[in-house]
């Protein structure tokens, strides 16, 4: 593996290919957000994923393991288990061969290559209500839009149910499909499920206002959408002084959270995950709520009980006081020793905090070894 930058790290000039990646993130608004700049050192954040620039691809990873390939490894074992993704063991393998595969191209490939086969089973139509000047009847006829618009007889404006592929699933796989194409290199796959969308119309699609209802006729399409609303909300297109390049970067923060949420939701299927509730004016989300216990996960770098925000402590008395749950935990991964702190916060009410980091690193090439190993650590 070539090209690692690690995250809350510099950004190296060493070598030509990273002072010319520097400038190109500097020049590029886009990408702002994703790295610090204090005077002339170029620090990532919490992003992490693949940053393409100039014909090479340069993986920005979790700092976890001791080695580049077990850290992607387990970043790409926490994205899996995350977002339920399902990759064979060469699939993850192929990501360490950057000239080959990145991650980006085998989550594409994954998408296309399961869309592909629902396709071959049959396009999803549906009843589409249509209206439309005909020469003869068909459907309703529409007496307003017939005085309105038709001042000869040879045209009847009509309404009708039409049973089309051209609805708005199959559009947003159409806009998919076309858009993905700009990221990768294999793109027969992707252009065969474009093929079998030849009846269907092509616009742009507002992935925040996208909604679409699932039914016994669509359901099959569901892990398909799912994975295709991942790759189009966490990948950037850019485009500086006319030189093309492309970022897939995910927010460790929120990766983090939904990991162990779901974990524990395993573990207790009695928790409940991301409840937003109202406390009078107060609106409160913590990640995790059991029986006796709040959990709430903060993607930080915690050495000491120092490091632990002010903010976190006065979030997690509120949760605990609003909730009238007596425990309240702060999770943090591991970063050099695990930290294991109680305190008890409150005057007349009190809240007993517990702060606590989990070992993400296990040093085995196994997806299914991985989350046992990490399931055992846990302690709620």
């Amino acid at each position: 593996m070539q090209n690692i930058i690690y995250e809350y790290e510099e950004i190296k000039e060493d070598l030509e290919h990273y002072k010319k990646l520097k400038n190109h993130i500097i020049n590029t608004k886009e990408l702002h957000k994703y790295f610090t700049l204090d005077w002339k050192d170029l620090k990532a954040k919490q992003y992490c994923g693949i940053l393409n620039f100039d014909n090479q691809d340069f993986y920005i990873l979790p700092k976890i393991a001791n080695n580049n390939e077990q850290n992607l490894n387990i970043f790409i074992y926490m994205l899996m288990y995350a977002y339920d993704i399902k990759l064979s063991n060469e699939q993850i393998a192929s990501c360490q061969n950057q000239e080959k595969h990145t991650i980006l191209e085998v989550f594409v490939q994954m998408f296309a290559n399961g869309l592909l086969k629902e396709l071959k089973k049959g396009i999803y139509k549906k009843y589409i209500t249509e209206q439309e000047n005909l020469s003869v009847l068909k459907g309703k006829y529409l007496i307003n839009e017939n005085l309105k618009y038709n001042f000869t007889k040879n045209k009847i404006y009509c309404e009708y149910d039409e049973f089309s592929s051209n609805n708005n699933l199959n559009q947003f796989f159409l806009y998919t499909v076309k858009y993905l194409q700009k990221f990768v290199n294999d793109k027969k796959l992707l252009k065969q499920c474009e093929l079998i969308f030849d009846e269907v119309d092509f616009r742009q699609i507002d992935i925040n206002k996208i909604n679409i209802h699932f039914d016994r006729l669509n359901l099959r399409f569901k892990i398909s959408f799912e994975i295709a609303l991942l790759l189009l909300k966490q990948s950037i297109p850019l485009f500086n002084q006319d030189k093309k390049s492309f970022a897939f970067l995910f927010d460790m923060n929120i990766l983090f959270e939904k990991f162990i949420a779901k974990m524990i939701k395993e573990l207790d299927s009695n928790a409940k995950i991301q409840n937003q509730d109202e406390f009078g004016d107060l609106t409160l989300k913590p990640d995790i709520i059991l029986e006796n216990q709040i959990i709430d996960t903060k993607y930080k770098k915690i050495k000491s009980l120092e490091d632990i925000k002010q903010s976190d402590k006065l979030q997690a008395f509120t949760y605990g006081i609003n909730y009238k749950l007596g425990n309240v935990m702060l999770l943090y991964p591991k970063h050099l020793d695990n930290i294991k702190y109680d305190l008890v916060l409150g005057k007349e009410s009190l809240v007993n905090l517990k702060i606590r980091s989990i070992d993400l690193n296990y040093d085995e090439n196994s997806f299914d070894r991985y989350i046992k190993e990490i399931k055992q650590n846990i302690r709620i």
